[in-house]
């Protein structure tokens, strides 16, 4: 009698065991009895049937899925070797389950021909420059194929993009043939500005000779910093140094001497002396005066 007692015992907690099931926060239960749909479980306890029912459990949680590299030809005939990676998670757990036998493998297979796909309709430069186009154009068509699934993709990024080599060097020197342009682009548009100022600065000196005379004793004395070198003038920068000498002198002249003294005649003396006249600047003493 306590061997049966046992004996059910255990039976019992087998069953109960069996017939027990916990559904985490994160997954939703589908439940099948004798091979149909009857319910979906929500997170918690779930009570079934033993050998009857059978209970599966999808993660609504989302899902990252590395696209293997493969190799895509360009629009421009240019071979690049591509790897992304995808975001998805379930919305339908029941179609998840009922409509596709793995649908983690299905969406890894679609996502590598949708990339190969979308990336050979542009040009290199667009896959480079126009990513976020293309990981748009990739989540769109992504998203009509798994909607049936009960699955949506929430993100498609390009993870990586490898050229071969001779097409590094190419857009190398391309990059470089480029700078070289901006380069003498912008000291030609510093040749055209100076060779402007210069034509202004001309027509002042041309204006004022004697702002081109005072610019070329400048250009003396700058080339008077340098030592151990032998300087020829020619003639007329001589003459015309020596001509602003000259002026200058008579400017400091003209400005050093004093002003001239002011006479005036305080009366005219109309008398005739007679005698000889002095010569040493003495006043000469009053003669006769003469009778009529």
């Amino acid at each position: 009698m306590i061997i049966l007692v046992v004996v059910l015992l255990v039976v019992a907690v087998i069953l109960l065991s069996l017939s027990v099931r916990v559904v985490t926060q994160y997954e939703k239960g589908v439940l099948f009895r004798l091979g149909k749909v009857v319910a979906v479980k929500d997170p918690g306890l779930a009570v079934i049937i033993p050998v009857i029912d059978r209970l599966m459990k999808v993660s609504l949680r989302i899902v990252t899925m590395p696209i293997q590299s493969q190799g895509i030809i360009t629009r421009d005939n240019v071979s690049v070797d591509i790897s992304a990676v995808a975001y998805f998670r379930v919305l339908d757990a029941v179609k998840s389950v009922i409509a596709i036998e793995n649908v983690h493998a299905a969406i890894n297979q679609i996502a590598q021909t949708t990339l190969r796909k979308v990336v050979g309709q542009h040009t290199l430069d667009q896959a480079l420059s126009e990513t976020d186009t293309i990981n748009a154009d990739i989540r769109k068509i992504l998203d009509i194929a798994t909607l049936e699934w009960g699955v949506e993709v929430t993100l498609v990024e390009l993870k990586d993009i490898q050229l071969p080599d001779s097409m590094k060097r190419a857009m190398a020197r391309q990059a470089e043939a480029e700078r070289e342009k901006r380069a003498k682009i912008i000291a030609a548009e510093g040749e055209s500005m100076a060779a402007a100022a210069l034509g202004e600065a001309s027509d002042t000196m041309m204006a004022h000779p004697l702002a081109l005379q005072l610019r070329n004793l400048q250009t003396l004395v700058e080339l008077g910093v340098e030592k151990n070198t032998t300087i020829v003038f020619p003639a007329p920068l001589m003459s015309a140094i020596g001509e602003l000498g000259a002026f200058l002198a008579r400017e400091n002249a003209a400005s050093a001497s004093p002003p001239h003294p002011v006479s005036t005649t305080i009366g005219a003396d109309t008398s005739t002396r007679t005698g000889p006249r002095p010569t040493n600047g003495a006043v000469p003493e009053p003669g006769p005066a003469e009778t009529p």
